[in-house]
């Protein structure tokens, strides 16, 4: 850590190299400068390198991927992590409010948090200015003591396919309650810090509480409601408490007969929002969840993907609305087109703007589809020629010994007589043989004898 000034210090950031609006470049600065909150900054980088540390499902002693990425995307710098376990995203988005008087460039890189740089991070006093520096090859963090440096790893798999599920899910929420700041502070250090399952407080639910006075419990599902899946995984925010100035919480719509869902808990700090994204159940990693496969399944989502990209540049909000039109497709398509990017990890979502943003992974859409067994395994059927259509919706699979029957309702929705279905009723997307009569319903008519059940 290198002194700044009188009684301050400064702290480096360098990452590797990566895309940009010029296209590659071997050793691109995107971004360097001061934070105008250092200490709020630097607590809320240790938030995020909290969850991607953590297992808050079946916690092993190993202290995981300490590995976020970071993107700058024009006007602001974001961090995003996946808990070990992958069913909590974090992301630190620092707005133009929070840079001081810096110059953002454009691109993603991702940059290692480990124990040095935590603890340089942690000493960080009230009054030091911290500055970053986004650049080529390495993080360097000079300390009184000397230098540090450190040298990116590779991402999981899992997050790769973590980022496509999340902006898929987090593009179905709404703000649901806003909290003051000592609203804030009250609710979130009334919830259980540690475990999971019932010491982690298991699944609730919370109302807003009328007149805008803060949240209160629902002993069930309610239209309104907010699904608070293992409240300890709320655990992270507790760092920024003292920075808060207020939080927003985002879900989907729900009914009185809702199972269980995915939120999002954003807190707001001066000049940057810290939030985190909880799966349904902390025994569920966002990377399982199957909100991609209706849009992968899609031939022509492929094509519309690779044109969009050509259209996406940088940009901190994107619109459907204006790529539909710079396009000239659909906004249906324009969706599965968004959805295949984000298996390559080239776009992600944020509720507090409801919009897209562009990033840019060392990953292809190509290799979050070889990774996910139900798309390989629907597109095997298909091949083999395992589905019959028997008219009025129906369709019959053949799965080794066994044929299945897959429904397609007036609305567009499928279900099927498989295991699968009958556990998750959709609730984990759609199974394979849903899957492969949706990929064969676009080509093939209808017609053929059922097979043998």
């Amino acid at each position: 850590m290198r002194r700044g000034g009188p009684g301050g210090a400064e702290l480096g950031l360098e990452t590797s190299g990566g895309l940009t609006p010029a296209g590659a470049e071997a050793h691109p600065r995107f971004f360097t400068g001061f934070l105008a909150e250092p200490q709020a900054a630097a607590q809320a980088l240790l938030s995020v390198a909290d969850v991607a540390a953590t297992r808050y499902h079946r916690p092993r002693p190993d202290h995981g991927a300490l590995d976020p990425v970071v993107t700058a995307g024009g006007d602001r710098l974001r961090f995003e992590s996946f808990s070990g376990c992958c069913g909590v995203h974090a992301r630190l988005d620092v707005l133009p409010a929070g840079l001081d008087g810096a110059d953002v460039a454009h691109g993603t890189t991702n940059v290692d948090i480990n124990n040095p740089l935590r603890e340089a991070l942690s000493r960080l006093g009230a009054g030091e200015p911290l500055h970053l520096r986004v650049g080529p090859e390495e993080l360097t963090v000079t300390a009184l003591d000397g230098p540090l440096v450190e040298k990116k790893v590779p991402l999981p798999d899992r997050w790769l396919r973590g980022f496509a599920e999340t902006q898929v899910i987090a593009s179905g929420f709404d703000l649901r309650a806003e909290l003051t700041a000592g609203e804030a502070v009250r609710f979130l250090r009334s919830l259980p810090r540690g475990g999971t399952g019932r010491s982690g407080g298991g699944v609730r639910w919370v109302l807003p509480a009328p007149h805008g006075s803060g949240l209160r419990p629902a002993g069930r599902p309610a239209p309104g409601a907010v699904c608070l899946p293992g409240p300890a995984r709320l655990a992270a925010l507790h760092r920024v408490l003292r920075h808060a100035t207020g939080l927003r919480i985002y879900g989907p719509p729900v009914s009185a007969a809702a199972p269980a869902s995915a939120s999002a808990w954003e807190l707001a700090l001066p000049g940057m929002r810290l939030t985190l994204t909880l799966s349904p159940d902390p025994a569920r990693g966002f990377s399982g969840e199957g909100a991609v496969l209706e849009h992968l399944a899609g031939e022509e989502s492929a094509a519309d993907a690779e044109l969009l990209g050509v259209l996406l540049a940088w940009e901190p909000c994107i619109d459907p609305a204006e790529l539909a039109a710079r396009s000239g497709l659909s906004r249906e398509r324009v969706r599965a087109a968004l959805t295949r990017l984000g298996t390559a990890g080239r776009v992600g979502y944020d509720t507090a703007e409801a919009a897209y943003y562009h990033r840019e992974l060392p990953y292809d859409a190509g290799r979050a589809e070889k990774h996910n067994p139900r798309l390989v395994g629907a597109r095997e059927l298909v091949a083999a020629g395992a589905v019959t259509f028997l008219g009025d919706g129906l369709a019959a699979v053949r799965s080794g010994e066994l044929v299945y029957q897959v429904r397609t309702t007036a609305a567009g929705a499928m279900t099927c007589t498989c295991p699968w279905w009958a556990e998750y009723r959709g609730g984990r997307g759609p199974c394979r043989h849903a899957l492969a009569a949706r990929m064969a319903g676009r080509t093939a008519p209808a017609g053929t004898a059922a097979p043998a059940p």
